[in-house]
């Protein structure tokens, strides 16, 4: 008998079939309940599959891996250091430090992220494998739910690819006990389910102009996009072309995309984020009243989101964005429109102040626990006294949202308000706050260090607008500055424009390991922990015997019997 590698989930929308061994009459079909035997035949069935293999992709979220992906990348660059609690366990910090010593007993840190990303993909695979028995209404209808589908795994194994390198590649709904694959083998799938996506989603299947039919789905431009993410880093850690995909293939895609004319920048940089955008405004007496200029999740610039929603319970309906609460401020909510959280990823100060003094993307991209007078109230010195490596500064573009507020007569706090008027959910379950995975800025910038011939206004679009100013009547002010188009000026720009959204610390690697290694040597720095001085402090040979990649679950590697081998220097 083989044993199972992975944990599979179920599939959620499908229940068995009623069967029996006994006699003729005892041997009845179900003709209200399918089973994958019977329900892959019809277009509608195959919809219905598609949005469960969407649910299994937001599931390695909102299942509970609280050391989510987006979650993980923040803790590995030199944005951000572990954080959490004072005296919790110092499983932020093997992440941190690239060292399994600050907490020996973190050997299955990653293993509920490794199981749900495997039931997504199993999802997606039981799909795909049916492809030829459903009736399909039409031939673009086909290549857009398929292309959907073998995009949404092709992410799935580039997440996992990033993050572990060595990984079994399952492309059928097996639970077999395989062995790792060459990452050249996981690289050759996830370009051939991106190039189909890009061929096959129609370009109007989804036009950004009705954004509302949306709702998170991959289209064609974002499978574009994510090519050309996975090429630049391929290409940069492995040094050589991938098999199946050219760098003049991956430049047109992105030339596609900004010539399609879906897709245009967000003329205030502070409007992409409701935290940076968003105030409250009122009295007791008048009621509060939220005043934002927020552009929305499904804006302009958004190419790509992982949605969530604020409807989850504790009874196994998963979809909220369960990482978020590991970014907010510990201990509670001090100021509206900033919600409860768990105080990880505190943010480096030396970043905080490596930003330009008019560069508009350090205040939409930082809350200043000081500068906005949360760190002097007598509710978050309380929580300053079980915050481990406070530097004064957190991220605010991924950080929980709520209408606490200050009673004006008694100075106590309250909760009136929580996600469009709604008083709903858990907050450590229930954020409903979407994960902007490709933006249109980056694909700006991608083709600029691709060689785009309009590589000059690309980088021009994206820098000027950091630097934008609003008038009182609403008009922005951006200025035409230029700057030159070299390989460390795009990555500069990469850095400030992309701070906290996951991208920093894989930009660093497809660098190389010993470049990732030394910036996040040097961002170490005197922080407090519980109030007492300490200082974070990294070593490179921790990121570069692991070639910057993360530790095999143990679980994993023992229920492989061995098959599956721990990554080096862990």
């Amino acid at each position: 008998m083989k044993t199972k590698i992975l944990y599979i989930a179920a599939m959620g929308l499908l229940t068995a079939g009623l069967t029996s061994c006994g006699e003729d009459f005892l041997d009845v079909q179900s003709k209200t309940e399918g089973t994958t035997g019977n329900f892959y035949t019809s277009e509608s069935a195959a919809s219905r599959a598609l949005i469960g293999c969407y649910d299994g992709w937001q599931r390695t979220v909102s299942n509970g891996p609280t050391f989510a992906f987006h979650y993980l990348s923040e803790l590995c660059s030199d944005e951000c250091f572990g954080g959490t609690g004072n005296n919790d366990a110092r499983n932020s910090q093997v992440v941190d430090r690239f060292d399994i010593a600050e907490d020996n007993s973190q050997q299955n840190l990653h293993n509920t992220l490794w199981e749900s990303y495997y039931a997504a993909i199993y999802r997606v695979n039981q799909l795909l494998v049916k492809e030829n028995e459903i009736a399909w209404n039409s031939e673009a209808s086909h290549g857009q739910l398929i292309g959907e589908a073998r995009a949404m795994r092709g992410i799935l194994y580039f997440d996992l690819v990033r993050l572990f390198e060595n990984v079994p590649l399952l492309t059928e709904p097996s639970t077999e006990n395989v062995p790792q694959a060459n990452p050249d083998d996981v690289y050759a799938l996830i370009f051939d389910d991106l190039k189909y996506a890009a061929a096959n989603i129609p370009a109007d299947a989804y036009p950004k102009a009705s954004s509302s039919t949306n709702d998170g789905r991959i289209t064609c431009y974002a499978a574009k996009a994510m090519m050309a993410r996975a090429y630049l880093f391929y290409t940069g850690v492995y040094g050589k072309e991938p098999a199946n995909v050219t760098k003049a293939e991956v430049l047109q895609g992105l030339e596609d995309i900004v010539s399609s004319g879906e897709y245009s920048l967000v003329p205030l940089y502070k409007n992409l984020w409701y935290c940076a955008s968003t105030t409250w405004q009122g009295s007791d007496q008048t009621g509060w009243q939220e005043v934002s200029t927020y552009a929305g999740e499904d804006n302009a610039e958004n190419i790509l989101t992982m949605k969530f929603n604020y409807t989850s319970d504790y009874n196994g309906n998963a979809g909220g964005n369960n990482a978020i609460q590991m970014f907010s401020i510990r201990g509670g909510t001090f100021k509206a429109p900033y919600g409860q959280g768990w105080g990880g990823a505190t943010v480096s100060k030396q970043f905080v102040e490596s930003f330009p003094a008019a560069d508009q993307r350090r205040e939409a991209s930082v809350i200043d626990l000081e500068g906005e007078g949360i760190a002097s109230t007598t509710e978050y010195q309380n929580a300053l006294s079980d915050q481990r490596e406070y530097t004064g500064y957190t991220n605010k573009k991924y950080t929980a949202r709520s209408g606490y507020h200050q009673s004006e007569t008694s100075g106590s706090w309250s909760l009136t308000h929580y996600y469009d008027g709604l008083m709903a959910g858990d907050f450590q379950i229930s954020q409903p706050i979407g994960y902007t995975l490709i933006r249109y800025a980056d694909v700006l910038l991608m083709a600029a260090e691709l060689g785009s011939s309009n590589a000059q206004a690309y980088l021009n679009q994206v820098h000027n607008r950091a630097y934008a100013t609003e008038n009182e009547d609403g008009t922005v002010n951006t200025p035409n500055n230029s700057i030159p188009v070299t390989k460390e000026n795009i990555m500069e720009e990469r850095r400030l424009e992309f701070a906290f959204e996951g991208i920093r610390y894989w930009d660093l690697l497809r660098q190389g390991v010993n470049v990732a290694a030394q910036a996040i040597v040097a961002s170490g720095e005197k922080v407090l922990n519980g109030g007492n001085e300490g200082t974070v402090t990294f070593k490179a040979d921790n990121i570069i015997s692991k070639r910057g990649f993360q530790q095999i679950p143990l679980t994993q590697i023992q229920l492989s019997n061995g098959v599956l081998k721990q990554n080096a220097g862990w």
